[in-house]
């Protein structure tokens, strides 16, 4: 076997994350006490909390780099840890009844540990990409099996050097059928390859078995590709016993992992949202209803996850009975908006008090904006792809929101839906903390309409 350094960078990172979180927890230490020095209760507080780091990120896995590279996927994986690790530290505090430990520096702490992981991932990443692209860290690999998959597999490789493949041998079908298994097994050994891709159409059950076999006894990666070519649609591998099935959708399936994390991400950042804006929110309120005539808040029945109907909350931007004559949009210089209300909405801050909708699990952080009954079965006539976004929570904020603001008229609303039938086929924590910072960007800038 050739000799790889790419072993080493598991233990590497692993140890590099433990160094993070220490340094997170330090500086989150000087600015919550304006000193770097840990009294006796916070030094067996962050020796508690390494053991169950080391623990958790062992069971979790998110030391370890995959090829293909794919920088969501980890930091999915890294967030998952990093949210079982915050739980298990609160609860260590809560049920101890640890007094002595600051939640603000814990709070502080963690955030920082996020920020430095993300940096440090990125970097790693990009590192890795621009090195392998380079023809470093490559692994040699052998190919078995049907020539046109075979070709396709290749050319995907020659596409993305990033990947790091280098392509030792390729056997076909026919050479397989006609090779004594010794005259193989010496073929494979004098190649010394990394990884093995099986190609196959009709692939040989007992040869697969033992190649498998094979390769775990010499420590050689295994791989079966299928002849399917899925363009635009999403696998899922499904095991029914030892028979192994593709559920095959138009859509990507939101897997368990990213429904908790995004549900995880919802609670905290609406409840920290709601604290500490509780004193704006007062403001707006009060100036909300002395500037006009009404209530401060609205409410509107919209439709969520599932064609489910609730109620949608704001600070009222248009003077009361906008709409006594039937569901309308609102357009540029519209008269039913109050001068207060479109300061409100080009900040965006009438969308505030949906932060409770979002901690009653009505509606995500980031997803497509919820619309009503009347204006959906239009958009639907005209472009029966919006049921997809249907199957998602609605948003505080989304893509198409970013881009395109409020829609004046059906045309407009789906155009922002082919937006935010982007964000659905890429569902991950990055792209929704990407579109949170865009929004903060509109909001500062008052680009909102």
């Amino acid at each position: 076997m050739s000799v790889r350094y790419s072993k080493h960078l598991p233990p590497i990172i692993f140890f590099s994350d433990l160094l993070l979180f220490n340094l997170a927890f330090i500086v989150a230490h000087y600015i919550t006490f304006d000193t770097y020095r840990l009294q006796n209760p916070s030094v067996i507080f962050v020796l508690s909390v390494n053991i169950v780091w080391g623990m958790i990120s062992l069971m979790s896995k998110s030391f370890r780099v995959n090829r293909p590279l794919v920088l969501s996927d980890n930091i999915n994986r890294l967030l998952l840890t990093l949210i079982y690790h915050l739980l298990i530290v609160f609860g260590i505090i809560y049920l101890f009844k640890v007094r002595d430990i600051s939640r603000s520096e814990v709070i502080i702490s963690y955030s920082l540990f996020f920020f430095l992981l993300f940096l440090q991932r990125s970097s790693l990443f990009f590192f890795l990409d621009y090195y392998r692209s380079k023809g470093y860290n490559h692994r040699q690999i052998l190919i078995f099996g049907d020539e046109e998959i075979a070709a396709r597999l290749v050319k995907s490789f020659s596409q993305h050097p990033e990947y790091g493949y280098d392509l030792a041998d390729f056997i076909s079908e026919q050479q397989l059928a006609d090779m004594p298994e010794e005259i193989l097994i010496e073929h494979i050994l004098d190649k010394k390859p990394d990884e093995i891709f099986i190609c196959y159409k009709l692939m040989n059950s007992e040869l697969l078995k033992r190649l498998i076999r094979f390769g775990d006894e010499n420590f050689i990666k295994i791989k079966v590709v299928s002849d399917l070519i899925l363009s635009n649609n999403y696998a899922q591998l499904v095991n029914y016993d030892n028979v192994p099935v593709l559920h095959i959708t138009s859509h990507p399936e939101i897997s368990l992992k990213i429904r908790f994390l995004k549900r995880s991400f919802d609670i905290i950042f609406a409840s920290v949202a709601i604290v500490l804006g509780a004193p704006l929110f007062i403001v707006l309120y009060f100036i909300t209803k002395v500037t006009s005539h009404g209530p401060a808040f609205f409410k509107q029945e919209r439709i969520g996850r599932n064609q489910k109907p609730f109620y949608i909350f704001k600070f009222r931007s248009m003077y009361i009975d906008a709409e006594r004559n039937g569901p309308q949009l609102s357009k540029h210089n519209d008269s039913r908006i109050t001068e207060w209300g479109l300061f409100m909405r080009k900040t965006r801050l009438d969308e505030l008090p949906q932060f409770w909708n979002v901690l009653k699990g009505e509606m995500s952080i980031v997803g497509p904006r919820p619309e009503r009954q009347h204006f959906i079965e239009k958009i639907v006539k005209e472009n029966p792809n919006y049921k997809k976004l249907l199957r998602l929570k609605p948003g505080l904020t989304s893509l198409g929101q970013v881009h395109y603001g409020y829609a004046q008229n059906v045309d407009e609303m789906r155009d922002r839906m082919r937006i935010d039938l982007i964000y659905f086929q890429n569902i991950n924590l990055q792209a929704d903390l990407n579109i949170i910072f865009k929004t903060v960007g509109v909001m500062i800038q008052r680009k909102g309409k």
